[in-house]
């Protein structure tokens, strides 16, 4: 039996070039098999890269998360690498020491990017228009034995730079999208390798992207942080005598324009390969009749390191099938909803115009281009009479199938030409899931493959049409599935900035409705949970990664919108009647046309959001060692649960709003005043599922991911997975049996005869209802965290349905765990896996209060329980000679 160090990181990043902390905290993974292995103290080496000059630091400590940095602060270019070792409670050696971590601060003041100007091009452009995108260059002479070579780079819209031809980095669309009047990130990257002595060039080419390019619904705007796009730049080079020499955006750099003629998000790319100037990247390339630059002042945003991971192209997916629609127009079937673009092979005759269209669902045969409203979704290519390998640059898009038009006559697309380019934000994948149910599987399958289109730098909604913003009630209800599928922390810990400083700019404590704002004209209307995102987010990180500094860093947040944001009764403490609510949105009663016209009181939604999250105050002010604070907030909440009560529930438990996301909402939240109310309403919610919708879902954005909590709560696992097997729409399944290969936007975003839902929004790419996966983890799997960064954890499988067998696995901040569980002649029996220095609380199906709750320490464990299958399929209760049409599932 081994216990080892595997992955050492500093704060979250995935990488630790050019990062912004002097001090950062160090977390290591443990892997191996070791039985009860705890750790008591651990060592950090930390060795300086020019001197190779070591120095270990030894601390006595269980703590192997967020540990506090224990040397000398981090320099500006001055790069350390990072290793170590734990050793356990009992006598020992220890582990091995880890593998090493190199770690290097970026540019941590403003007075570091001194000389640095935001060039731009010389030219006039029409503001109103979308801009044609520039090239700049940068020559100049390295005489130095060049030691370390390091690029700060960053601009307002989207950049990318090469070094003597050679592309810097592999990320795309950099540097993301973030409050631009907040926020600017920059890039760092090592660049030693692409330096030459002699003669060198430096080279970027900058679109509009997010910073100036058009963006938001109902025809969008332009220019929202400023109509000047350009490059902020600063390649420092160092000797070995340790001669610096530094090239910054300055006037001495030129400019000129390219092939593409535009660029923009939401409507693609329009490129003219005829105008390419052929070697523009090379120093050798004649630059002499290229215009000057305009030189600015930096923004006045503060220019900020990364604190997660970039955008970078993740995978590629080959065409699986090409044909002809009705109406005789090419297309090209991926297989596969994504986010990203396409690499294709192209030749013809020079001036030859090919479109690239793409959508994702087909209609009647034809490409279904209605769900994409304003947004045209159209790459343009003007052949040059060359062989061409093309890809856009500055776009993306949301498609499955690509309509491609103009091709030569005499042109014959095959399968091998054309390559789907999958882009999101390069997260870690942390979780895994399958069970003995295909469909399950694929919808689990789906549910992820949502993520990766709508984590492409922020948090989206959607990621084809014209909207793709950060929407806070979306990420606010599907911040705890998220946490399991990938490590977020790092991406939604920076987008959680910009939401913050957005909220608290104009002194309201109301936060937009979406983040970054784009509509930043237009006043802030406070309303229920989407508002709630400033708590109920860095909550859900605080879980799931163990960082209090988040709590403590959005504590001014949090307060605001809970004393000054929300607008409330001044008897009640309760939100006010009138105000605005977004309440279960696209409940699936609600009319195509009007998503808000739930079926539950608004009201209700919204106060029952107001007390989970002033519970969660409560809870957060514990966590941050706060007592005065943290028994205000209770009595807070009591006060609002007497008010809730008086207003929405009945003496005997019955809930006001008689429906599955009321009940559900109640339950899930403790609202009622005793057990026995709580028992009515949950012998409501069931007797809903079996009589008035017979398993199909009948909850929106603020229902579905409690419906199944609430549930298992009450001890109705059974029906909820009933409800999870249903093939009916409104069904999770009934997206997987129509071909669905991401989550829907409505349940029915496709209607069962193939029509596209005649809803003005219809997305098929929006992660929100796939919040059920987050049931699936804890009941299916039956993982859930009991201390927050999963120090603690509980492992309770549910089975249900006609599982056979069910396997997880998640990297927590400390390790691997692992379930696999199986049902075999009326035994359960489940193998488990519990990363070093963690303890698991394992309960078994049906075990005894007695025999309840078995802890473990680290190692694998094996379990073995009598089991007896519950019957299934659950059936619905029918009217008198109605037809029994729901009883399969």
């Amino acid at each position: 039996m081994s216990c080892s160090i595997g992955r050492v990181q500093l704060e979250h990043h995935r990488e630790a070039l050019g990062i912004g902390e002097r001090a950062p905290r160090i977390s290591w993974r443990f892997g191996g098999d070791a039985q009860n292995w705890t750790q008591a103290a651990y060592e950090i080496e930390i060795t300086d890269a020019d001197s190779q000059i070591s120095k270990v630091y030894k601390v006595i400590s269980s703590a192997s998360v967020l540990v506090p940095w224990p040397g000398e602060p981090l320099q500006t270019g001055k790069p350390v690498s990072i290793r170590v070792r734990a050793f356990g409670s009992s006598s020992g050696p220890g582990t091995a020491w880890s593998e090493s971590v190199v770690a290097e601060a970026g540019l941590l003041e403003r007075i570091d990017w001194f000389g640095s100007k935001l060039i731009s091009a010389a030219r006039e452009c029409d503001p109103e228009a979308p801009k044609r995108p520039v090239l700049l260059r940068r020559k100049f002479t390295n005489q130095l034995q060049t030691k370390r070579a390091r690029l700060y780079i960053t601009a307002q819209g989207v950049y990318e730079a090469h070094i003597n031809g050679q592309r810097v980095g592999t990320e795309v669309l950099a540097p993301g999208w973030t409050s631009y009047t907040h926020r600017l990130i920059y890039q760092t990257f090592d660049v030693t390798d692409l330096i030459q002595s002699g003669q060198n060039v430096l080279t970027a080419q900058v679109a509009e992207g997010w910073f100036s390019g058009r963006l938001g619904f109902l025809g969008g705007k332009r220019n929202i942080w400023g109509e000047t796009m350009g490059l902020i730049a600063k390649l420092v080079l160092t000797g070995d005598d340790g001669d610096v020499t530094v090239i910054s955006t300055d006037s001495k750099w030129i400019s000129g324009t390219g092939a593409l003629q535009t660029s923009e998000l939401y409507d693609g790319e329009v490129c003219d390969l005829r105008l390419d100037p052929e070697g523009w990247l090379t120093v050798e390339f004649d630059d002499s009749m290229w215009d000057g630059v305009t030189t600015l002042p930096l923004p006045e945003s503060t220019l900020v390191a990364p604190d997660g991971p970039p955008v970078r192209k993740i995978e590629e997916i080959k065409a699986v099938e090409t044909f002809k629609s009705p109406s005789g127009k090419t297309i090209v079937d991926f297989g596969q909803n994504l986010v990203g673009w396409v690499r294709v092979s192209l030749s013809g005759p020079k001036g030859q115009v090919v479109k690239l269209l793409h959508t994702e669902v087909l209609e009647h045969g034809e490409a279904a281009t209605r769900p994409l409203r304003g947004c045209k979704a159209t790459d343009t290519i003007i052949l040059s009479g060359h062989d061409q390998l093309w890809e856009p640059k500055f776009t993306f898009h949301g498609f499955r199938y690509l309509q491609v038009d103009g091709l030569p006559v005499t042109g014959e697309l095959k399968l091998n030409d054309i390559t789907a380019i999958v882009v999101h934000t390069d997260m870690e994948q942390t979780g895994w899931f399958e069970c003995s149910n295909p469909l399950l599987n694929k919808l689990h399958q789906n549910i992820r493959w949502g993520i990766k289109g709508n984590f492409l730098s922020i948090p989206t909604d959607c990621p084809q049409r014209d909207e793709r913003l950060g929407w806070t009630g979306d990420i606010h209800v599907f911040a705890s599935t998220a946490n399991y599928y990938y490590d977020t922390c790092g991406m939604l810990l920076s987008w959680s900035k910009d939401l913050a400083a957005e909220q608290m700019a104009d002194g309201s404590g109301v936060p937009p409705f979406f983040c970054p704002n784009v509509f930043l004209d237009d006043p802030k209307v406070p309303t229920a949970i989407w508002g709630d995102a400033v708590v109920g987010l860095p909550w859900n990180l605080y879980k799931s990664f163990g960082d209090c500094e988040i709590l403590s860093r959005h504590m001014g947040s949090m307060q605001a919108w809970l004393n000054r944001g929300i607008v409330r009764d001044q008897t009640t403490n309760l939100w006010r009647e009138n105000s605005y609510q977004f309440g279960d949105w696209l409940d699936p009663k609600a009319p195509f046309d009007e998503p808000g016209m739930s079926i539950t009181d608004p009201g209700l939604v919204a106060n029952a959001y107001l007390i989970h999250i002033t519970t969660l105050m409560h809870k957060i002010s514990l966590a941050l060692h706060l007592p005065a604070q943290a028994k205000s907030y209770a009595s807070s909440v009591l006060k609002l649960k007497a008010a809730y009560q008086n207003r929405y529930i009945t003496p005997e438990g019955r809930v006001v709003a008689d429906t599955q996301t009321a009940l559900a909402l109640c339950i899930h939240f403790d609202l009622f005043a005793s057990l026995a109310q709580q028992s009515v309403a949950a012998s409501r919610l069931c007797d809903l599922i079996l009589r008035n919708s017979r398993f199909k879902i009948a909850t929106g954005f603020a229902g579905t991911p409690l419906v199944g909590h609430a549930l298992s709560k009450v001890g109705a696992s059974q029906l909820f997975y009933r409800m999870l097997y249903h093939k009916k729409t409104p069904s999770w399944l009934y997206q997987v049996t129509m071909g669905a290969t991401t989550m829907w936007e409505r349940w029915d975003s496709m209607l069962p005869d193939g029509s596209v839902n005649p809803g003005e929004m219809t997305s098929f790419n929006h992660y929100a209802l796939g919040a059920v996966a987050d049931w699936m983890h804890s009941n299916i799997a039956g993982l859930t965290c009991i201390e927050p960064g999963w120090r603690k954890f509980r492992i309770a499988p549910v089975p249900g349905g006609d599982l056979e067998f069910a396997n997880a696995t998640f990297i927590s901040p400390y390790g691997k765990i692992e379930i696999g569980w199986k049902i075999d002649e009326e035994k359960f029996r489940m193998s488990v896996a519990v990363p070093p220095n963690t303890r698991a609380d394992i309960v078994l199906p049906g075990a005894t209060d007695k025999e309840k709750v078995i802890t473990v320490g680290s190692g694998k464990h094996d379990f073995e329980s009598e089991y007896l299958k519950p019957e299934w399929p659950p059936l619905p209760f029918y009217p008198d000679y109605y037809p029994h049409d729901d009883d399969v599932p």
